[in-house]
Order: C-alpha cells, then sequence, then structure tokens
C-alpha cells in the first residue's frame, strides 16, 4: 500500500491538536526523581554499618552541573506528577515542532511543484511535426 499522502490542512489539524493539550495548565517541574541511600552521620545508627536510609531527590542540570534538591517524602507523589506532566509537554512541544517543519517542507515542495508547471506552461508546445508552435517548419534564410 502506497504511503499516505500529507496535506498541509491534515498537518495543520494534527499541530493544532497538539497545542491545545500543550495549553492544559498542570504544574510541572523539569528534571528526574530518584531514590537514593544516604548516610545520617549517627555511629549507632544502622546505616553506619552499610544499611542505608531511603531519601528521596529531584535533580536536574543548570549550566552544565548538576542540582540536587532534597523531596520530602509527603511530596513524592506530587513530585513524581510534576516532572511527568514537565516530559509530556516536552514531547508535545517536540512533535509541534517537527509537524511545523513538515508544514514547510510539504509547502516547499508543493511551490517547486507549481513553479515547475509554471515554467512548463509557458514554453512553447510542440506540434505533432516536432516543431515548437509560432515557428514555421521552412527556414527563413534568404535564397
Amino acid at each position: 500500500m502506497a504511503p499516505r499522502q500529507e496535506s498541509l490542512h491534515m498537518l495543520s489539524v494534527r499541530r493544532e491538536a497538539r497545542l491545545k493539550k500543550l495549553a492544559e495548565t498542570r504544574p510541572f517541574i523539569a528534571g528526574s526523581l530518584a531514590k537514593v541511600g544516604v548516610r545520617c552521620g549517627n555511629p549507632n545508627c544502622r546505616c553506619a554499618s552499610g544499611q542505608r536510609h531511603e531519601a528521596w531527590v529531584l535533580t536536574r542540570k543548570e549550566k552544565g552541573k548538576t542540582v540536587t534538591v532534597h523531596v520530602p517524602r509527603d511530596m513524592v507523589e506530587d513530585v513524581a506528577r510534576w516532572v511527568e506532566e514537565h516530559r509530556r509537554r516536552k514531547q508535545l512541544s517536540q512533535e509541534v515542532s517537527e509537524l511545523g517543519e513538515r508544514m514547510i517542507r510539504l509547502f516547499v515542495r508543493a511551490s517547486r511543484g507549481a513553479a515547475r508547471n509554471r515554467a512548463r506552461a509557458s514554453r512553447p508546445q510542440p506540434t505533432p511535426s516536432g516543431t515548437p508552435s509560432g515557428t514555421s517548419s521552412r527556414s527563413s534564410s534568404p535564397g
């Protein structure tokens, strides 16, 4: 089966649908949520012998450096939703951008095709005898 032909209208409709999803406002945060093992520093604690405490952190990059923020246990579920929402928005933004680029490429391809068609239409058409219309098959040199 031949690949489906895309149209500017179809791409525009798809892009608008993604833009509507992006317009939905929910809290979001950039970064990754991770569970880490930490030591509290108490020499009599179980973590001193290797069995570490669990803690949650949010990490992100800022100017090429990793920034880590402690996330309280009571906020872990909320922060996980915010991180997921950021990923969803990032994915939608990428799709909107890709659709825009495809629209540009399709428009350019169609414009070039139209220009070729105009150029062909403006050229003299050959007659059945093989000479372009508007010219005589007799030579015009004096005799």
